[in-house]
């Protein structure tokens, strides 16, 4: 079995994972990650899978035939690694650069971010706009202090959170 690295796109509509997912176990293939979302009627997608070899291009074939969806794909493999993924929830005013700021300041410190997940909402008791941010950082854990101190630096609204798993 290989591992595959599948990203879909598509016009959203009812059935659309049931179907991808019937085509992935019809070749014998296992779904183990992915991160899916509908945004303005566009659905997305990103997945990981382990699928024969011999059935890889049969399922390209019968994804591609799915109506409006796009696809692209890589073989991956599973790297070992000794450092430790730590989850982070960051909230804050919302502004422009955000995403940059935080970025930037996890670069600086050598820290790979493994995911990203942000939201834009309105607090319900202010009306004021905020970002949210939800993280997974791979990194040694005598850097967990030194990267939440970073991230306070982006400014003063800036509230963080470990999220234990």
């Amino acid at each position: 079995m290989l591992r595959y690295l599948i990203t879909l796109q598509a016009t959203d509509k009812e059935g659309l994972v049931e179907g991808i997912a019937n085509k992935i176990s019809h070749y014998g293939g296992n779904w183990l990650d992915s991160e899916m979302r509908s945004i303005d009627g566009i659905f997305a997608a990103i997945l990981q899978i382990e699928l024969p070899q011999t059935h890889w291009c049969d399922l390209l074939e019968d994804l591609l035939a799915i109506d409006t969806l796009s696809l692209t794909h890589s073989q991956t493999s599973k790297i070992e690694t000794e450092l430790k993924p730590i989850h982070f929830r960051l909230v804050a005013y919302d502004r422009i650069g955000l995403v940059q700021d935080i970025s930037n300041k996890i670069h600086a410190l050598n820290i790979n971010i493994e995911r990203l997940s942000t939201q834009y909402e309105t607090a319900s008791h202010t009306g004021i706009a905020l970002f949210r941010a939800d993280f997974t950082v791979s990194m040694k854990n005598e850097q967990e202090e030194e990267l939440t101190q970073a991230l306070y630096k982006i400014g003063d609204d800036v509230v963080i959170d470990r999220i234990e798993e």
